[in-house]
């Protein structure tokens, strides 16, 4: 492996001693900004619109250390005289950028940029895609760790990298998982090596259109070089020649190098090659790479099986919320699926589904938010089902609802939302839950 500080240069620091930087957002990442901002001198104001949102531990040494808290809305007064402002992840930098000041506004960083400044020299190997990110960062991190590398894994995955500055750890390596949200605010982030897993409508409730989700995600490769490495799906030189990717490329596809593998689907090996060549880039043996994949668990609410009953199979997809990642779903079974989808739709299309519903799914069970899209666009394919609730929808599919069941033995109830969960649900993982908790405790 490459030593750690090998052609490292330092970037800039994001602020200096005294400098005003205001973070917008009490979430995790915004509370682990606020810490290191304070570590560096700054002069930190953490913004919220609700007081229930500050973690009562972190108002505590706020107040200690003397971090401004300012709940309610957030006039243009607030930003006055700041340096810098790192906004939640969920924020788009455009809202943001409305409440700047004229003239000189502060640069808008992501907190993953604010800790990159902060490194000393560690590598950094970086996940994004529209799908899969999760599932192939721990597997890289498993990859490393079998060969023995000491590894920080973190970013969208649910660490702040600001955390690990603060913890004075030391990582042979950095695996970030990365999202546009946090990739359209970073400027000099440098990963050794990128992943690009695939690129499918998403978030375009946040994103202006495509073109811009696009480039933010691109951003990733922006400040590579020739000595780095990009490993991009194959199919993807014409994106690589439009962004001007310098770094070494190799692409990935669907491969059996792994058969040991407890993961589903085809795209499961497409993620675990695509980490295993970006962890070759370190030192990685295929042998230890195997033995990783051979050990590596399905992760929570990713194709997750939650028990059969009755010949039935309920499997928690809860983090599928795009319209991409229920394709992969779907394609994933060779059994009859029962889908269970809905919620705050974020975009995507849905009649180019029809004929893979049609060849894998017997009926679709709704339920929440977005009724008016999804009923229009796959009724005339197949059966659609709504109902208010989660719960309700899985009472009808088990026959529990005082009609005859939807699923019937061989089937496979699915959990796949092609969804946001913020109608019913404060994230996916508390969708995914409630699904368990209705199996377990009211199906079986």
């Amino acid at each position: 492996m490459k030593a750690a500080n090998e052609m490292f240069t330092k970037p800039a620091p994001a602020v200096k001693p005294g400098d005003l930087a205001v973070v917008v957002g009490a979430g995790v990442s915004g509370v682990a900004a606020a810490k290191l901002l304070h570590k560096l001198g700054a002069r930190v104001r953490l913004l919220d619109r609700s007081l229930d949102r500050i973690p009562a531990d972190f108002a505590e040494w706020a107040e200690s250390a003397g971090v401004e808290i300012v709940c309610g809305e957030h006039p243009p007064s607030q930003f006055r005289d700041a340096k810098l402002v790192v906004p939640s992840p969920g924020v788009a930098a455009a809202v943001i950028s409305k409440f700047l000041p004229d003239g000189t506004p502060p640069e808008i960083m992501a907190e993953t940029e604010l800790a990159w400044r902060q490194l000393s020299g560690e590598p950094v190997l970086g996940v994004t895609g529209t799908s899969g990110k999760t599932t192939t960062t721990s597997l890289c991190a498993a990859m490393l760790k079998e060969q023995g590398i000491t590894v920080f894994t973190g970013g969208n995955i649910g660490t702040p990298l600001s955390e690990y500055i603060l913890s004075g750890e030391k990582a042979d390596v950095v695996v970030l998982e990365l999202s546009s949200f946090q990739l359209q605010t970073c400027s000099t982030l440098h990963p050794r090596v990128g992943i690009l897993l695939n690129i499918s409508e998403n978030h375009l409730d946040f994103h202006k259109d495509m073109d811009e989700y696009i480039s933010a995600k691109m951003r990733l490769f922006a400040n590579q070089t020739e000595t780095d490495l990009a490993v991009l799906q194959d199919g993807m030189d014409e994106l690589a020649g439009k962004y001007g990717i310098k770094a070494r490329k190799i692409h990935y596809t669907e491969s059996d190098r792994f058969p040991d593998m407890q993961l589903m689907g085809p795209h499961n090996r497409c993620n675990a090659e695509a980490a295993w060549l970006a962890c070759r880039e370190f030192g990685v043996t295929e042998e230890a790479a195997a033995r990783a994949v051979a050990a590596f668990q399905p992760l929570e609410h990713r194709l997750e099986k939650v028990a059969e009953i009755n010949g039935v199979q309920y499997v928690n997809d809860s983090k599928c919320t795009t319209v991409e990642a229920l394709r992969v779903a779907l394609s994933s079974f060779d059994r009859p699926v029962v889908l269970l989808a809905g919620g705050k739709f974020k975009g995507g299309d849905l009649p180019g589904l029809c004929p893979l519903l049609k060849e894998h799914a017997r009926c679709v069970a709704l339920f929440g938010a977005s009724r008016e899209r999804f009923e229009p666009a796959w009724r005339d394919t197949l059966p659609v089902t709504w109902d208010r609730t989660l719960e309700q929808a899985l009472r009808r599919v088990a026959g529990k609802a005082g009609q005859p069941a939807l699923a019937h033995e061989g089937d496979v109830v699915l959990l796949a939302p092609a969804c946001s969960s913020y109608d019913q649900y404060p994230n996916y993982l508390r969708r995914g839950e409630d699904f368990k908790r209705v199996v377990h405790e009211v199906l079986a």
